[in-house]
Order: C-alpha cells, then structure tokens, then sequence
C-alpha cells in the first residue's frame, strides 16, 4: 500500500512531497501468481481482412472525407471572417508565384513560359486533396535544380549540334535551340509524371513515415548546399558568360571554374540589373522581416522589380543596344496534354526517387510548422497521395514537379491567408498571367530572374550559423549537417542525399553499438540507483555489481555488454573459472604424492613434508580432460584465502550481479544466446545473476529463443533493481543462519569402486588416482 507522509483526521492536508510504499519483493513468477494478465486474443488474417474491407455509410463517409479533405473543412468555412483575408493573400501570392514560376524554370534548363504553367496546375488538384491549409504549392528551387540536373544530363547541348552556313559560305555548328528546349519540356514533364507515380504509390502503401529518417540535420546540410549549387547555376545568368553544361561528380566546380575563366566576356548591362535586383530585394525583404507586425501586406518587391526591369529593358531596347539576355518569348494559353515518355522512365527512376522523397519532405516539414501554429493536422500519407496526384496532373500539361516554396508560403500566410482558397485564388493571378500578360514580360533581363532566384536564397545559406549551435548540442548531428553539405556540393544533390543519408544512418548505428552504460548504487534510505561515477553519495551494495546497459542488445554491440560486464566486476568469469581448474588440477597432483589432504573440512597439507605445491607448474592444460566422466564429492574450498598452490586464482568479492534492462528495447537471437552463456559462466564461479527493471517483451523473446532450462529459471527476474537487491540481501541474511555450503570439486576416478571418506584421527583422507576438475556447466 501507498500513503503521503502526512495528514489525519484533523483536516490537515496530506504531504505529497513524500510517499511510502510497502510491497512484497516482486520477481516473474511471484508478481505474475498475484496479477493476472489480461487475455488477449489475436485476430485472426481472416477477421481482419473481413474488418478492412466491410462498409458502412459512416465508414465510407470517413474514407472520402479522408481522400478529399475538402469536404472536411470548406463545409466549416467562415466566409465574412476568411473570405477578404484569402482574396489579399491570394493576391500577393500569385504575384510572387508569377515571378519564382519564371525564375524557377531558369534552373530546370526549360523556356520560362513553362515555369507559369509549374506555378498554376498543382494547385489546381492540391486544393481538393491536401491537408495543409497554408501551403504554396508550386516550383521550389532545391527540387527545380534536382529535375534540372537529370535534364541537362539526359539532353546536353553537344546532342543538339547542327552545321549551318553563314553569308561567308563557312560551315558554323550551332545549336538547335527550338530541338533542345522541346526535348528537355519532355524529359522535365516525364520525370514530373514519374515522380507522381512514386509518391501515389508511397501514399496507398502508407510509407509516409519515410521521411522521418530525413533528419533535420540532414535536411539543413541538403539545403544548404543546394543553395549553393544554385546560386552558382544562377551566377552564370547573371553574368550572361558562356559555360558549359556539366552534371555529376564536381560538376559546380568544373562550373566555376568555366565561369572564371570566361569572366572576361562579362555583360555590364546584365551584371548591373542583376546586381541591383540582389540588392533591392534583400533590402526590402530585411524591412519586411523587421516590420511585418506594422507593415499589413508585405511589399511585393520581386513584382515591383520586375515590372520595372521590363519597362526599361523594353524602353531602352538593351537586346540590341547592349546585346543582353530576355526572356524573349512566354507563349500565350495552354498546350495540349501531352503523355509521358514512358521509354525514359529507366534512365530516370533512381533521380525520380530521390526528388520524390525531397520535394515531399519539404512540403510537409513547412506544413507542419504552419498546422501546429494554427492547431490542426498534416496526414503524411494523403500528402503523399495529393502531391502525387497533382504532379501526375502537372506531368501532363508541360510542368516541372511541385513541392511548396518556403518565401511562398510566407507570403501566403503573413498576408493572412486561411485556408487553400487563397491558393486557388493564386492560381488565378497565374492563369492571368498566362492567358493575358505572358508577352509584357518578354523584354525582361533573365539576369533579373536569376537575381529573383538568389535574392531567395538567403534563408538557405543562414542555416549554416546553426551549426555552432548543432556542435554545443550535438556532435553527431553538427557532423551529419557538414558531411551531407560537402557532399551535396561535391557528388551532386542525388548523390549527396544518398551519402548523407547513409552517414546519418551510420551514426545511429555507432551510437547504438557502443552505447553507454554504468555501474549503479544506491542512494541511502531510498530505491533510487544512480551511477556511481555521477553521483558521491551513492553506495553499493556489499557484494553486489549493478550494470545498466543503455541500448537495445543486438549482435552489433554484443562485444560492448561482454567489456561492459568484465570493466563493472574487475574481472573476467571465464578467466577466473580456467584458473581454478588448473588450482584443482595441482591440488589433485598433490593429493595424489601425498604432499595435501582433501577433507571434508577443506584441503590440508602434510605439516612433516616440504610443501613444494609453491613451485610453479609449467604443465599444460589439457582441453580433452575436460571430456573424461567425474565423480563428485564435497569439500571445502575458499578460492579467496591464500591456496596451497601457486597459481594466482584471481579474487571474486562479489556474489550477486544484476543486470538493470530498463534501456534495453529489443534483443536479437544472437544477444540471447551470449546472455545466456554470460549468466551460466557467472553461475559456475557463484556468483549469482538476477536481470531487473526489464519490459515485457523481452522475457517472451527469451522465451522463445530457449534462454531458460533447468538451470535458468524466471524468478531471476525481477520488476525493479530495488527487488533485486531486497532478495539478494534476504538471501544472504538466510545464509549466514544456515551452515556453510560445502562447494562440490569433481575428482575423477579410474576405478569403478565408489569413493569412501575413512576415520583417521578425526581427519578423512581421500586418496585419489587421477586430476581434479570441474565440468563445464554449459
């Protein structure tokens, strides 16, 4: 029973702060004879089949409610309290959208034309099926770079190298523009297609916990460097140099090194538009950061910009006058679905899994910020489907894959955006776009563009102050950010994520195969154990090592338990046991010349003969004597007294050792088996092994791997260290009433006569023919 330290029948409120419990000592068997078990009955394949697949009208309403989430809160809708806050962020937001959309296309290496058409259909189909209210879907620039990589690779330029004649009558190689760019809208559609099949698939297999091995760290080193990979891409545009295409391994340095080396051909006008874009933008998004709570709307300076870098490309005619890069022609209306290139589908399966993966991170890692600021849900699972399906339907009319922009989405909901009506309202200033004011935009400077892009860039590259941050925190993560980061940058994006993700596995597996532990006391006058090395005034109990291993046992980490074990007792059980059979051994050689007794009493030695047992012996053991059948008899042996042999038995002060299992989750059948060996090589030196503290779980898994037998049995394992330690200290006050146990040395005899102890003054001599041993109790 339980009861507060204070209180009575005067009114007086009890103290809480303190509580007495008296119990029995619990082990298995004993808590399970007082408690019993609630009886669970599985369900059969059949019956759960049968209760998957049975309908009902509110079963059903679930299931299409869970398919279309629309239906779960446009029903709710607050028109006169939402309705103006949507319209404004849907507003502002298409008008980003416009312009990342254009930007954005710029890094999937397609015509910018097709970056509004990324910017307007997943919209279209994530309004009906996903379930963040606050999301921008569209083009994001991690993934854009991703699908542009895979087209660059799958349609270089050199593939496209033509000869034409110039006015001269010399034959030039140019390069078929009109060929390459509708090669590279396919390859981008194709993969976009792919990439929807992936994540619908993932989606109806309910995998979406796969994302959780994408750790934080990981995600900020991925970011980061494919910030960098594209602000490289889009440093080339601004500069308006001439490079090469490169893809792969050290492909951004072999990038840089080209933008180098033709930096000379530098154009000033490009360089100064996109120079004061940078500029501009990064200013006045600072003012939108610092004053958004005085500031209603933000200040839509990527629209501003743009608009104004047109008016004057167009005024000032800079294509002609100083030879600059425009956009020079954004088509106007939709092209017809085409379908996929479906014989493209091998060479892009592997890069189409990755993007998938990581454009579904992206989208629900700044989904679930934005729900749990606003109190609802994110289901992985349907997000997976409502991405998949929208980049199916993207796939089809020319687009590049959708995720969600992170700047987007800011926009979207500091303008007070509700719900994904603002999206859908968004979608609408794109289809303006595109039907209406597609060609007022084509005299922009793509430099502009590529500026746009850079200007945001800039939460990306500040994620790499969180590393100090990661390093005080944690090392392994601070490691995992930095070699992800290098290796994105080094390998490329697919190839990076791969190793990062593989390295941030890796540390998980090192920490679990060397995990901590430690020797636990107790603190006096409580059932508290605390670590000896972390606490001073902890004590342990005499005779007594507690072990708290802290990790799941598994065969990785096998060897860490066993030098776990052998660092909290000093010594080695297999050590100490070899050692006592070659004491036995010489005692036997002894008994046999006379030189020692063997009583019941103990082992004597003949007071008128020289002792020469001190000498050493240099005699090998013999493994096979270990085979030859015994008899026993007992006498007395204390292996920590001086011993008439000289051979240093090492000194065992411990009779009990507890193993506490609190931290131990699982074990494998390779950890059962050597824990099993462990206990009986303690056991055969006495020392007695007891486990606490452990789950349920595990005392079935040892069932079922044959952990115990006659020798083992449950009532070695107890609910709490305390009830170990109470037993064990009951245990030894009972042996101390009781006489001392004679410890039984097996001596083996040729002859078949049994061994008889005879009365010789008292004393009873045991004359012997053969070595003295123990068995092994395996």
């Amino acid at each position: 029973m339980a009861a507060g330290g204070g209180g009575g029948g005067d009114g007086a409120l009890p103290d809480l702060s303190r509580y007495v419990v008296s119990r029995p000592v619990y082990n298995e068997p004993t808590f399970q004879e007082e408690n019993e078990r609630k009886l669970v009955v599985p369900k059969t394949l059949r019956e759960r089949v049968q209760k998957t697949c049975s309908c009902s009208r509110r079963k059903a309403i679930q299931v299409t409610k869970t398919l279309f989430p629309i239906l779960e809160w446009l029903p709710k809708y607050r028109v006169k309290e939402w309705l103006i806050s949507d319209i404004i962020s849907g507003v502002s937001t298409g008008l980003v959208a416009t312009l990342q959309g254009l930007a954005y296309a710029l890094l999937v290496a397609v015509p910018v034309g097709y970056g509004l058409y990324s910017a307007f259909f997943p919209i279209l189909t994530y309004f009906f099926l996903g379930t963040s209210r606050h999301i921008s879907v569209g083009p994001f620039p991690v993934v854009s770079l991703m699908v542009g990589s895979v087209v660059l690779s799958m349609a270089p330029d050199e593939k496209f190298h033509m000869v034409s004649s110039n006015m001269t009558g010399l034959n030039q190689t140019v390069i078929d523009i009109a060929s390459r760019d509708a090669e590279r809208v396919i390859i981008a559609s194709t993969i976009t297609f792919l990439v929807g099949i992936l994540q619908l698939v993932f989606g109806f297999l309910q995998i979406g916990f796969i994302v959780r091995y994408l750790a934080d760290p990981l995600v900020g080193g991925f970011t980061t460097a494919a910030a960098f990979q594209v602000f490289v891409s889009q440093l080339k545009i601004v500069l308006n140099v001439p490079t090469q295409n490169y893809n792969g391994v050290l492909s951004i340095i072999y990038t840089l090194i080209d933008i180098f080396k033709n930096i000379g051909q530098t154009n000033i006008a490009d360089l100064i538009a996109g120079l004061l874009t940078i500029v501009i933008c990064m200013v006045v998004k600072e003012i939108n950061d610092r004053f958004r709570h005085k500031i209603p709307v933000p200040i839509p300076i990527e629209v501003i910009v743009t608009i104004v870098a047109a008016g004057i490309s167009y005024g000032v005619d800079l294509e002609k006058k100083y030879n600059a890069g425009i956009v020079k022609s954004i088509p106007s209306g939709f092209l017809p679905p085409e379908p996929p290139a479906v014989s493209m589908f091998g060479d892009m399966i592997a890069s189409a899994f990755s993007i998938a993966i990581v454009a579904y991170a992206i989208a629900v890692s700044v989904g679930k910020v934005y729900a749990t600021k606003y109190d609802y849900a994110i289901d992985g699972n349907q997000e997976f489907i409502a991405f998949g399906i929208s980049n199916i339907f993207s796939g089809a009319f020319s687009c590049f894959v959708a995720t969600t922009a992170l700047s987007r989405t800011a926009v979207q909901e500091s303008t007070g955006g509700k719900t994904q009506i603002a999206g859908i309202i968004s979608a609408g200033i794109v289809l303006i776009a595109i039907v209406a004011l597609g060609k007022l935009l084509e005299p922009l400077q793509k430099s502009v563009l590529a500026a746009v892009v850079i200007a945001n860039l800039k939460g990306m590259f500040m994620q790499i102050f969180d590393v100090p941050r990661l390093w005080r925190q944690s090392k392994a993560d601070a490691m995992i950010w930095v070699f992800t980061c290098i290796a994105s940058i080094i390998l490329g994006l697919d190839l990076g994520l791969l190793a990062g993700l593989v390295f941030a596995l890796l540390t998980v597996v090192l920490r679990v195969q060397f995990p901590s532990w430690g020797s636990l006391g107790s603190i006096p006058g409580t059932d508290l154990y605390k670590n000896i090395k972390e606490y001073k005034n902890v004590v342990e109990p005499e005779g007594v090592k507690i072990l708290k291993f802290s990790s799941p046992i598994f065969y990785a980490n096998i060897d860490g338990l066993r030098s776990s074990i052998k660092s909290t007792v000093g010594f080695d059980a297999m050590r100490v046991y070899n050692k006592r059979l070659k004491a036995l051994r010489k005692i036997q050689k002894l008994i046999k010349k006379g030189k020692l007794k063997a009583t019941k009493n103990g082992i004597i030695s003949d007071s008128g003969r020289t002792n020469e047992s001190f000498e050493f012996d240099e005699d090998p053991e013999d493994p096979e004597d270990l085979d030859v059948p015994t008899r026993e008899v007992e006498i007395q042996v204390d292996w920590n007294a001086e011993l008439p042999v000289k051979v240093n038995v090492p000194k065992v002060s411990l009779h009990s050792l507890i193993f506490d299992f609190g931290a131990v989750s699982f074990m494998d059948v390779v950890a059962v088996r050597v824990m099993k060996t462990i206990v009986k090589e303690f056991e055969r030196i006495d020392v007695r092994v007891y486990i606490a503290s452990h789950l349920e779980h595990i005392i079935k898994t040892l069932d079922h791997c044959a952990f115990f037998d006659d020798a083992i049995q449950k009532d070695m394992f107890f609910l709490t260290v305390h009830d170990a330690v109470l037993h064990i200290q009951n245990q030894s006050m009972q042996r101390d009433i009781q006489d001392p146990i004679f410890e039984k040395i097996s001596l083996m005899q040729e002859s078949k006569e049994p061994i008889e102890f005879t009365e010789t003054n008292q004393n009873e001599e045991l004359d012997v023919q053969e070595e003295a041993m123990r068995r092994l109790a395996s």
